[in-house]
This record gives structure tokens, sequence and C-alpha cells, in this order.
């Protein structure tokens, strides 16, 4: 499925490429998330072209309670559902659990939760769990696990891990003993928890590894934790990661975060904060952060970049697209969507070009220096 082309001579930054039966995706790559089998405000075909989208995220927890799994089976699976021929990861819904704390409670059956729609109580396994991205037919599906709270102290991280442990066991095995339903090929990641602990991350890792997963996430982070711990459990992470197996970083995140990231040998990723973000305003160029809400915006009558190809740069002045976020217009939301989704994507192509002439290293400090900046 993975295969590894090249790794940077100055730091962990790798060139690979996963392939499905939807797509051959290029390694670095950002995911956008289509958490409800759509990425909110872009179309498939904008997601396509220009945005360059090779992969996108659904996930399990919010399709299984709407619009429900026999709607989706009977359009033919996820991508039949919502006219989406590329490569589809399915993340378990277990982040989406850890959110319902007050809603939930985890035991070694499953995650017993009530839906955050009409409070019916469910219960998913790590069985459960696969058989419904079965369902979905997703390229990647992820294992069931738990994402402990930050902070959170060593027992409860340890006890936690070793849920996460278990409960990848059974799902690897239902996995295994169960075919995919389309007539395509499925993978599955496993997911490595162990909190802001050393010693718990490199055994979660190493457990992972054993279990032979297609690809390994690394997952409970970015939940709070200063962003330099967040760098430095990722640096402990790859380090003892399979080489040959694709690894993900699961809910990163900035443009600055995904560089620092790829430096530290990520190859996938997703967030929402390109278009949640997009939403409130703040887009995202080469230059920095720009916030289109901001009055000083109202009588700028020129392009935000002229050089960049997206819609809101190159057919639009930024008092107009100042105007739409102000007045909270639909269209304002889906330039500055699409607008930031596009610059990400380009972000990822720049990324992999200079992995391959080996100039990364050299090049992403003063990208992240310019990326973290505000305009």
């Amino acid at each position: 499925m993975f295969q590894l082309h090249t790794t940077c001579s100055t730091s962990k930054a790798r060139l690979g490429s996963l392939t499905t039966d939807h797509g051959v995706i290029e390694t670095p790559i950002f995911m956008p998330v289509g958490t409800l089998g759509t990425v909110k405000g872009v179309s498939q075909d904008r997601l396509k072209d220009p945005i360059q989208a090779q992969i996108i995220l659904g996930n399990t927890y919010h399709l299984y309670l709407r619009p429900g799994t026999e709607v989706i089976q009977a359009s033919g699976g996820l991508h039949g559902f919502m006219n989406w021929d590329r490569p589809i990861l399915t993340d378990s819904g277990g982040y989406q659990i850890f959110s319902l704390s007050d809603i939930r409670t985890l035991d070694e059956e499953g995650a017993h939760f009530k839906s955050h729609l009409d409070g019916s109580k469910h219960l998913f396994t790590p069985e459960n769990v696969v058989e419904i991205q079965r369902v979905l037919g997703s390229d990647i599906m992820m294992i069931l696990d738990e994402c402990p709270p930050y902070p959170s102290d060593y027992a409860y991280a340890k006890n936690s891990m070793e849920l996460t442990h278990r409960w990848a066991k059974r799902g690897r095995k239902q996995f295994l003993e169960t075919q995919a339903l389309y007539g395509h090929r499925q993978f599955q990641f496993g997911i490595v928890q162990g909190g802001t602990y050393k010693d718990l991350r490199i055994a979660s890792a190493e457990f992972m590894a054993e279990q032979n997963f297609e690809g390994i996430a690394i997952g409970g982070l970015s939940v709070g934790e200063p962003i330099p711990l967040l760098y430095e459990m990722t640096d402990v992470n790859t380090d003892v990661m399979p080489k040959e197996k694709a690894r993900y970083l699961m809910g990163v995140g900035t443009p600055a975060n995904l560089l620092e990231s790829i430096a530290r040998g990520v190859d996938m990723f997703d967030c929402v904060m390109p278009t949640r973000n997009a939403r409130n305003g703040t887009i995202f160029t080469r230059e920095g952060k720009v916030n289109l809400r901001n009055s000083k915006w109202r009588n700028h009558h020129a392009p935000l970049d002229p050089d960049f190809p997206s819609d809101l740069c190159q057919k639009y002045h930024m008092s107009y697209v100042h105007h739409l976020l102000k007045s909270n217009e639909l269209f304002g939301m889906t330039l500055a969507s699409e607008h930031n989704l596009q610059f990400y994507l380009w972000l990822m192509k720049e990324v992999r070009e200079h992995i391959k002439n080996d100039t990364f290293a050299s090049w992403y400090p003063e990208m992240v220096t310019q990326l973290e900046s505000k305009i």
C-alpha cells in the first residue's frame, strides 16, 4: 500500500505514495475533512479542481447516526453516496466520543454513548466499528481508540493506552476475518496513544507496529497540549514507527504545524482548521495569516495575493471579500474555504518538491516563520 521513495538527508521528512483502488496518494499530504460526507461549503468538483484534494475524510460516528448505514449501503457506500471517486479515510469516531465526555462511558466491551442528536443510546465496539466502516466502504479505516484528555496523569494515560491496545487486537482480528463489500480494497490503520509520556508513546508505537496494520496514526495529540510538546511526542513516535508504513498525525493543524511535523517524519494530516477558520475570516497565505473581517480591509481594493491561483485571489478584491464575510454571506465563506484548502494542498506540493530535491531542511524554517506571521 505505502511506498517510501526518499527521505531528506538532514531531516526526517519523507516522500512517498499510498496506492488505493481509488487512486494513488502522494505524500506528504493534507486531507480535507468531510465529516458528514461533505467538506463544508465546498463541492466535490471544486475539491478535485482547483483544490487538488487527493483524499478526503468522513466520520464514522456522525455518518452512523445520520443518515445511517442503511442509507449509505443502499447508495453503494460513501463513494457512491457523495459522488466522490477518489480515496476516502474514515475516522472511527473515537475522538468524537472523547468529546462527549459527559454522555459516554468506556469499558472493556467498548464505548457506550448517547447521540448528540436525540439522546438515544448506542455502543461502539472494536468489532462493530470495523463493520460500520465496511459499510461506508472507505479506502482507509481507523481502529476504535480512547483519546485521553490533556492533561492526564500517568496512571490514567497508561490504562487508557492499554485499553486501546486490547481494542486494537480485537479490531484487527475483525478486519482480517471480514471482507470489503464493494469490490475495492480497504486498509486499516492503528492508532498510537500514551498521552504525553515518552515511555508510553514508545510502547504504544511498538505495539501498533507488531499488529501489522497497513499504516499507523499518531493519536491523542492536538488536544490542548503546548505546541512544543506536540512536536516532542511526534518526534518520539516517528523515531520508533516502521519506516515502511504510512504515518498519520491526526487532527493537525496550522500550516506551520504541518511543516514542523513533516520535518519529524509524518506523512499524512487532517484538520478542520482551513475551513473552520475560513468561515471566521482567517485566510492563510504565503506571507502569513490575514483576518479579512478586520475593518482595515474595508477599502482595500486590490487582490490578496495576485500570484496565488485561487478564485479569492484572482477574481475579487479584498474589500469585496471583507464585505461578504462581515455580512455572513455563504459565498464569502465558500471563497475563503476553497482558498485555504487550495493553499494547504499547494503547500504540500511545495513540500514534496523540496523533499525530492533534498532542499526541504533548508527551506522550511524560514517558511514556518512566514506562515506564523500576521498580516
